[in-house]
């Protein structure tokens, strides 16, 4: 359980809704870690050291100095994070087989369904340099649709598995800037109230304050080396 780590998880972190989600994990689970900043808008995450762990090149990965069999383990990618972290605390992911389904569900739908619908409508409504009406659209429309799946999901209960899970820790980073994807929350109340009772919580206001200050320093909309770094990748040998 988290009180037996007795050496820190690196964190290879930005503070982005996906960064967030396991700087939220970590505070929860009571784990000891420290933060090895990416910073995504001067291309860290592109340097050798950071691609041996996250091949990817996106951040959050960590190194876990005590994995299963007590030697180090690097993961990378959000939701396997999230899920290694709750086998190995068995906190927030359930161990029976039912009670797991339920919680993947509703990760698996924000890795591929809520996250990436997100970004984009970030990305056509604020960042690209050329407003496409039919983008801004397409992704507006998809977030609302998104949402609207939650409100239904969570008429009838607190959580969207039922407890707190990690499926709500990877969706509240997202859910929280609903005004940037271009939503009207009073449109979904069981939505809002859950987003309330989640941004509630110690731990998830600890892990959201993480670096906050780093957000300042890049502003995407208007850095052209960020918008060249963050949207001009190409695939590297």
């Amino acid at each position: 359980m988290a009180q037996l780590q007795t050496r820190p998880i690196q964190l290879y972190y930005w503070p982005t809704p996906n960064g967030w989600k396991i700087a939220i994990m970590l505070e929860e689970c009571g784990l000891p870690y420290e933060v090895i900043p990416v910073n995504i808008g001067r291309g860290d995450q592109f340097k050798p050291d950071f691609l041996a762990i996250s091949p990817n090149n996106k951040m959050p990965a960590i190194v876990d100095p005590e994995g299963p069999d007590g030697k180090p383990i690097s993961i990378f990618e959000s939701g396997a994070i999230l899920q290694y972290l709750g086998r190995k605390t068995g906190l927030f992911y359930p161990a029976d087989e039912r009670g797991r389904i339920e919680v993947d569900q509703w990760l698996f739908w924000q890795m591929s369904g809520l996250g990436p619908m997100a970004g984009q409508a970030h990305h056509f409504r604020i960042y690209a340099p050329e407003k496409i009406p039919y983008a801004i659209e397409r992704y507006t429309n998809e977030v609302h649709r998104l949402y609207g799946v939650m409100n239904r999901r969570l008429a009838d209960r607190p959580f969207l598995a039922g407890d707190y899970s990690i499926a709500d820790i990877a969706c509240v980073g997202w859910a929280k800037l609903w005004e940037r994807q271009g939503q009207d929350i009073a449109e979904f109340p069981h939505f809002a109230a859950w987003l309330e009772r989640v941004l509630a919580r110690p731990a998830v206001k600890r892990g959201l304050a993480l670096n906050a200050e780093d957000r300042t320093k890049i502003d995407i909309a208007t850095d052209q080396q960020a918008q060249s770094v963050l949207f001009g990748q190409r695939a590297r040998p």
